[in-house]
C-alpha cells in the first residue's frame, strides 16, 4: 500500500495526470529491472546497482523521464535489448540518493504504458524510441460486475495474506477505473514476474481485470492450501504430544506387569546378537553403549532409527570371521592355467605370494597389485580365478566416475541417511576379513569440490595404514590388512602418482592372433556353446565333451581379422556368441543345424566385414609414413600425412595434436631444413612452400614424442617426392641433430603393427632390451630394424635415398674451369 501512497514531497505528478503530457512517440534512456514490474500511477522505490543502469539514470535526470523494462531472465547481468520485454512503463523520476557503495536509490512514478519501436543505442547505456499506449476508458454493467468480483477476491486474499495491509483493500475499493484497479492489485499481490508482465502487456482494461481475476483465484487457492497444511501440522503436533503421554503411561503399566513393548524386544534381540558376535573389545564397548542409548530413547524419537542402523552395522561387519587359505601352489597353478591362457607374469606373482604365505604363515603381508592393460585382456576374470585358487571370497568395487570422497570414507552420523563408505559396504557383503577385494577402473577415478577419492584410497591401499582404517560413519578403526587387494586400470599414468607409488604393477599386454585362436578354441567357444544350449554337460570340470558345432581354424582367423580389432578378446567373444545364438535359433525352429562354421558362412552370420585386415596402403605414397600409437585399447597404426602448398615456408599442424607432439613436428621440420642440401631439397622449395602435417582421426586427441621419426620421414618424402614404403612402420623420438631416442610401450606398438599387417618395423636401438617382452611369433613375422640416427631411418623407409644437391662453384673457380677448357680446345 505504501508504494501507492508515496510521492508527496518528491516532485511527482498527481495520479490522474500520469500520462497526459507524453507525446505519441519519444526517445528515452532505458533502465532494465531484474525482478520488478512498474505499473502506471504506481509509486515505487528502486535501487540501481549496475553500471549501465546508473548511466541511463544520469542521462534521464535532466528530463526527469525514463522507461523501465523488465528482464526476461532476472539473473542475467550483461543485458542486451533482446533480453528485455518490449512493453514497459514510462516513469517520472523523483528524488535520487547516491549511496556509499556507488549504487543509487530513487523514487519513480509510473506514467503510461509504452512499447519499443526501435533500439537506438546499446552501450554505454540503452536508448530506444517508444510509442505511448493510450488506455481506453470503458464503462458498462459487465465491467462494474467484474470489478466487484475482483475486489471480493482481493478481500479474501488480504484476509489470508498478512503481508498485504488492510489499507490496500480500502484503497482498491475507492478506485473507479477498471484498468487502474487491475494494475493496483497486480502491484499489491505477490504474483510471479511472468504474471505481472502479462498483466502489464494487456491494454484492454476489461481483459486486464479478467486476467487479474484468474491470478487472484490461483493465489487464493495457494493461501487456502497453506492454511490447511498449517492446521494439519498443528493438529499432528498436538496428537504426538497426546500419544507420547499415553505411551509413557502404557510403558509404566507394562513395566509393572513384566511385559515388554516392540522397542524393548528389538533391544533384547540386539543384545543377543552382540553376545554371539566376536569383535574387538573397543567395538563391543561401543555397541553396548549404543544399545543402552537405544533403550533409553522413546520409540517415536527420530533418533531411534539412526542408533539402530549404527548398531546393526557394527553387528553385520566381519571383525574376526575369516576363511582358511588354500596354500597348495600346484592347485593354484592348475586353476589359473585352466581358466586363463598366457598372463605368465601375473600368474608367477600370485604363485610366489602363495609360496611365501605357506612358508611364513599369517605374518606374511598381502600384496597390493595393479593389473594394467587394455580392455578385454582378462584382468578382472584373473582376479576372480585367484580368489578361487586361494579359497577366498571375491568382492569387487568399481570406482570409475567416483568424485565424492565420502564414497570411500562414508558420511558422518550427523547427516540424515548417513551410511558407511563403499569399502565397508563391500566388506559387509564379503562377510570375512580376508576376501580378495578388486578395485576396478582405478584410472577413471575423479575429484571435484566434494573431495578427492584417490586421496582417501591412500590409506586403504597402504599396508602401513590400512590396519586401522577409519570410516567417518563407523568412527572406529577397522582392520583391512588381511585383505588381498587387486586394482585394475587401462592406463597407468592416469592414476595419481602418490597412489601409483603404493601399487605393484603387473602389465597385461594385448594378445597376438595365435593367442586369440587358442583362447577362442579352448575357452570362448566351449563357454558360448554351453551358454546357448549347443553342448552337452561339462566333463572333468574342464572343457565340454564333444560339441555339436565346430568352428574351422580359418573361420576363427577371419573373425579375428575382419570382425574384431582389439587388444583383448571381448569383441571376439561377442562375435562367437552372436554365431551361437543364430545356430541355436535354427535348432529351436526345427531347421537343420549348422555343424561346422566356415569362412563362407561369416557374412551371413555376422554381416559384412567390419575391418580390413592389413591396414597399410596398397601402394607406396609420397608424404605418408606409418607411425604407431599406444592407447587404452592396446595400440593402433597412426598414418602421418604431409603435403606441400604454395606459401612462405610456414608450418600447419592439424589432427588435435598435443603440445609434445607439436614440438616433435617442429623438430622434424627443423631437421629437414638443416639437412636440405644433403637430402636434395632446394632452398626455393623450402622458402616458397608451406608444410601441412595432418594426423587422421582428428576427433581423437594425440600426444607424445614417439612419432618424431615418422613425421620427419613424411616431411622429407614430401620435400623430395620420394615415396615411403607402405609396409614399414616406425616409432622413435627425434632430436634436432637427427638422433633417435628411446620411447615407451614398445611391446604394445609392435603388437599393433603386427595386427595391422606391417612387415618392417623401425625402432630406437636403445629399446632393444624391451624386445624380450615381445612374443616370439611377432618377432619372427616382423623385420626389426634398430636405428640410432635419422639417416638409418630414411635408408629403411624410403624407396630410394635422396641425392645431395651439387654445391654451386665460386666465380673464380668458374673462370679457371673456362681457361682449362679453352686450352684443351686449342691443343
Amino acid at each position: 500500500m505504501q508504494n501507492w501512497l508515496l510521492g508527496a514531497g518528491f516532485g511527482l505528478q498527481p495520479e490522474n495526470q500520469a500520462d497526459a503530457s507524453l507525446p505519441e512517440t519519444f526517445e528515452s534512456p532505458v533502465i532494465p529491472l531484474q525482478d520488478v514490474v512498474v505499473y502506471p500511477r504506481s509509486v515505487l522505490p528502486l535501487t540501481i546497482t549496475r553500471e549501465r543502469a546508473l548511466r541511463a539514470l544520469e542521462a534521464a535526470r535532466p528530463s526527469g523521464l525514463a522507461v523501465t523494462l523488465t528482464q526476461k531472465l532476472p539473473a542475467a547481468e550483461n543485458v542486451r535489448p533482446s533480453d528485455l520485454y518490449n512493453i514497459g512503463t514510462a516513469v517520472a523520476l523523483g528524488r535520487v540518493l547516491h549511496m556509499p557503495d556507488e549504487s543509487a536509490s530513487l523514487i519513480v512514478q509510473g506514467r503510461a504504458r509504452v512499447k519499443v519501436l526501435e533500439w537506438l543505442q546499446a552501450t554505454p547505456f540503452m536508448v530506444a524510441r517508444f510509442m505511448t499506449i493510450r488506455e481506453p476508458v470503458v464503462q458498462s454493467p459487465q465491467v462494474e460486475a467484474m470489478m466487484r468480483a475482483v475486489i471480493s477476491l482481493f478481500e479474501q486474499v488480504v484476509e489470508r495474506n498478512e503481508r498485504i495491509p488492510e489499507e490496500a483493500l480500502v484503497y482498491a475499493m475507492n478506485i473507479q477505473e477498471a484498468g487502474w484497479l487491475a494494475d493496483f492489485i497486480a502491484q499489491s499481490v505477490p504474483f510471479s514476474l511472468t504474471a505481472r508482465q502479462e498483466i502489464l502487456e494487456l491494454i484492454d482494461p476489461f481483459a486486464r481485470l479478467q486476467k487479474t481475476s484468474i491470478w487472484l483465484a490461483r493465489e487464493l487457492d495457494m493461501l487456502e492450501l497453506e492454511d490447511r497444511i498449517h492446521e494439519r501440522a498443528q493438529s499432528q503436533v498436538d496428537k504426538s504430544q497426546r500419544e507420547y503421554y499415553l505411551r509413557e503411561q502404557l510403558r509404566s503399566i507394562q513395566a509393572e506387569l513384566g511385559e515388554l513393548d516392540s522397542s524393548m524386544n528389538d533391544v533384547k534381540l540386539l543384545r543377543e546378537r552382540l553376545s554371539k558376535k566376536s569383535m574387538p573389545p573397543a567395538v563391543r564397548e561401543r555397541a553396548e553403549r549404543e544399545i543402552a542409548k537405544l533403550e533409553q530413547l522413546h520409540s517415536a524419537s527420530p533418533e531411534v532409527g539412526m542408533v539402530r542402523d549404527y548398531i546393526e552395522w557394527l553387528l553385520d561387519l566381519p571383525w574376526t570371521e575369516s576363511t582358511p587359505d588354500n596354500l597348495d601352489v600346484q592347485h593354484a597353478a592348475r586353476i589359473l592355467d585352466e581358466r586363463h591362457y598366457g598372463l605368465k607374469k601375473a600368474k608367477e606373482r600370485i604363485l610366489e605370494h602363495i609360496a611365501v604365505c605357506k612358508l611364513k604363515g599369517s605374518l606374511s603381508r598381502s600384496p597390493i597389485l595393479c593389473f594394467v592393460g587394455p580392455p578385454g585382456t582378462g584382468k578382472t576374470s584373473l582376479a576372480r580365478s585367484i580368489a578361487d585358487s586361494l579359497g577366498r571370497r571375491f568382492v569387487r568395487m568399481s570406482v570409475g566416475g567416483v568424485h565424492d570422497e565420502a564414497e570411500i570414507r562414508g558420511h558422518r552420523r550427523t547427516y540424515i541417511g548417513a551410511l558407511p563408505g563403499r569399502i565397508l559396504q563391500t566388506m559387509r557383503r564379503a562377510g570375512t576379513v580376508n576376501p580378495l577385494f578388486v578395485i576396478d577402473e582405478l584410472d577413471k577415478i575423479g575429484s571435484d569440490f566434494r573431495g578427492d577419492p584417490s586421496a582417501a584410497l591412500l590409506e586403504v591401499l597402504d599396508p602401513e595404514q590400512n590396519a586401522e582404517f577409519e570410516d567417518h560413519y563407523l568412527d572406529l578403526p577397522y582392520d583391512l590388512s588381511r585383505v588381498m587387494w587387486i586394482t585394475t586400470a587401462n592406463y597407468l599414468y592416469d592414476i595419481p602418482p602418490a597412489l601409483r607409488d603404493r601399487l605393484e604393477v603387473v602389465e597385461f599386454s594385448g594378445y597376438i592372433e595365435e593367442e586369440k585362436l587358442h583362447i577362442a578354441r579352448y575357452f570362448l567357444i566351449p563357454r558360448q556353446l554351453a551358454e546357448n544350449g549347443l553342448s552337452t554337460t561339462l566333463a572333468n570340470g574342464q572343457h565340454p565333451s564333444p560339441i555339436s558345432v565346430h568352428f574351422s581354424q580359418e573361420a576363427l582367423r577371419r573373425i579375428i581379422r575382419e570382425y574384431t580389432y582389439e587388444a583383448g578378446v571381448r569383441n571376439l567373444d561377442r562375435a562367437i556368441a552372436n554365431i551361437c545364438r543364430k545356430i541355436a535359433r535354427r535348432v529351436a525352429e526345427g531347421k537343420p543345424p549348422i555343424h561346422r562354421v566356415t569362412p563362407a558362412m561369416l557374412p551371413r552370420l555376422l554381416g559384412p566385414p567390419q575391418f580390413d585386415y592389413g591396414q597399410v596402403d596398397k601402394q607406396d605414397q609420397v608424404g605418408v609414413a606409418n607411425g604407431v600409437a599406444w592407447d587404452e585399447a592396446g595400440g593402433d597404426l597412426m598414418p602421418i600425412e604431409v603435403i606441400l602448398v604454395e606459401g612462405k615456408g610456414e608450418l600447419t599442424l592439424t589432427g588435435q595434436l598435443g603440445e609434445v607432439m607439436q614440438e616433435s613436428a617442429k623438430a622434424a621440420v627443423s631437421y629437414a631444413r638443416a639437412r636440405a642440401a644433403e637430402l636434395g631439397i632446394s632452398r626455393r622449395t623450402l622458402e616458397k612452400s608451406d608444410i601441412h602435417i595432418h594426423v587422421p582421426e582428428g576427433a581423437v586427441a594425440k600426444d607424445g614424442p614417439s612419432a618424431g621419426i615418422a613425421m620427419a620421414t613424411a616431411i622429407i618424402s614430401a620435400l623430395t617426392k620420394i615415396p615411403v614404403r607402405r609396409d614399414v612402420a616406425m616409432t622413435g623420438e627425434i632430436t634436432l641433430r637427427g638422433r633417435v631416442l628411446p620411447i615407451g610401450s614398445l611391446k604394445e606398438k609392435l603388437l599393433a603393427a603386427h595386427r595391422a599387417g606391417i612387415r618392417t618395423f623401425i625402432m630406437p636401438k636403445k629399446n632393444a632390451k624391451n624386445l624380450e617382452e615381445v612374443p616370439k611369433k611377432v618377432l619372427r613375422d616382423l623385420t626389426i630394424i634398430q636405428v640410432t640416427t635419422m639417416e638409418e631411418v630414411l635408408q629403411a623407409a624410403l624407396v630410394t635415398m635422396p641425392q645431395p644437391v651439387a654445391k654451386p662453384s665460386s666465380p673464380k673457380g668458374r673462370k679457371r674451369k673456362k681457361a682449362l677448357a679453352d686450352t684443351a680446345s686449342t691443343s
